[in-house]
């Protein structure tokens, strides 16, 4: 029986443990709060005129961005994966940085085509 117990306890820690749970707990509840802070934040945001539509957009994706990464970082846990993980999250907002910028910049007045 002891070895069993023993085969779940990975370098001394249980991982299983009561104390390991409620840390865990904790950080879930945290974060949660976190994203009920951002969501009311938003709704916040969104009442107040910043002075150009594009400020206003940019704010709201800034904190749709802050709860993205609590999300991503912490319920996907990528917070504490390797390399490879951010390698490939790197490239996904760059990538999609890049489409953004591309269709912005092609819905301009100067670049859209007007079909008769």
């Amino acid at each position: 029986m002891s070895d069993t117990h023993q085969s779940s306890v990975a370098g001394g820690v249980d991982h299983n443990s009561a104390e390991e749970v409620r840390k865990h707990v904790r950080t879930y509840v945290i974060i949660g709060a976190a994203l009920m802070g951002g969501t009311v934040l938003t709704v916040w945001a969104s009442l107040i005129d910043f002075g150009s539509r594009e400020i206003n957009i940019a704010i709201a994706l800034l904190i749709a961005s802050v709860k993205g990464f609590l999300v991503v970082g912490f319920f996907m846990h990528l917070i504490s994966e390797k390399k490879m993980i951010y390698s490939i999250l790197v490239f996904t907002v760059f990538f999609f940085t890049a489409l953004m910028y591309l269709t912005l910049w092609s819905m301009e007045r100067g670049n859209v085509i007007q079909i008769h």
